[in-house]
């Protein structure tokens, strides 16, 4: 919860200084999220007239995430708590409402406690990049008759529980075995990134190591730009990646993969700014 709210705030230093009233409605008449973001300010009403915030003192993000932990307000109607029993529901002002309506809610969305998020692992050089991803899981046991190791190369711990190996920064970077809380932190927030940076705060706060592995990894990141650059080329190439939005999800990914079987490439998936030149030269050919 202290790693949710150091990303989400910088541990309550900056909540936002938008009314979220006005935020709202603002985005609720932009036709391009306009059903969900009129079905926000219409919560974000009804939290005012059951006299939980004022108006004036309703503030949050442009797009409306409000207080510590940056709840929308769908979000709060669901998941607050008056944990205080001062009768509102604070997650403004009150640490104990907001710490309680996280815990709320990542409990409500599949949070076990007493289990790892996840943790770096090593591939051995032969390991198949073909299952990495969060769409392959497979029990501890299994990724250890595969050759995957903790990080520091000793053996993996003998569990049934599933998990998925991941490669945030392609074969370069460092690997992650991830488990079911690590996609509960994903119902927060839909990013990997994002993800695996709670997870790993969460451990260095309590005095966990370092990431070992993958520090050599380029860490050029590419703009959204690019990113639409890079779809619309596997599109033209036929590899279907999906709308040119600029997000690198699960679809585009999967078309990078391919690219990078036809090119006799490790196919990492990862869309990085080798790939972009590549395929721009692939073009140009």
């Amino acid at each position: 919860i202290v790693a949710f709210w150091g990303l989400e705030t910088n541990f309550g230093g900056y909540m936002g200084s938008f009314q979220v009233i006005d935020a709202l409605a603002t985005l609720a008449y932009n036709p391009r999220r306009a059903a969900f973001f009129r079905a926000e300010l219409l919560d974000a009403l009804r939290i005012v007239d059951q006299g939980h915030i004022t108006p004036d003192l309703m503030k949050g993000s442009w797009a409306g995430a409000m207080g510590h932990m940056q709840f929308m307000p769908s979000t709060f109607r669901r998941h607050a708590v008056d944990y205080t029993g001062s009768g509102r529901k604070d997650i403004w002002n009150s640490l104990p409402d907001a710490f309680a309506s996280a815990a709320g809610f990542l409990s409500d969305i599949g949070w076990q406690r007493g289990e790892l998020w996840g943790r770096e692992v090593l591939l051995p050089d032969d390991f198949d990049l073909g299952l990495a991803g969060m769409q392959t899981k497979k029990t501890v046991n299994t990724w250890a008759d595969l050759g995957v190791r903790r990080a520091n190369g000793a053996l993996l711990p003998e569990a049934e529980m599933e998990g998925s190996v991941i490669l945030p920064q392609g074969r370069e970077g460092p690997a992650f075995l991830v488990y079911n809380n690590f996609r509960v932190i994903m119902g927060w927030n839909r990013s990997i990134n994002y993800a695996i940076t709670v997870g790993h705060l969460a451990d260095r706060i309590i005095g966990l190591p370092e990431i070992i592995n993958g520090h050599d990894a380029a860490h050029t990141p590419l703009s959204r730009a690019d990113i639409k650059k890079i779809q619309t080329g596997l599109n033209r190439l036929g590899f279907d990646a999906g709308p040119e939005d600029g997000i690198a999800g699960p679809q585009t990914n999967t078309a990078i993969r391919s690219f990078q079987v036809d090119q006799g490439l490790p196919p990492d998936g990862y869309a990085s700014p080798d790939l972009l030149e590549r395929l721009q030269n692939t073009a140009k050919d």
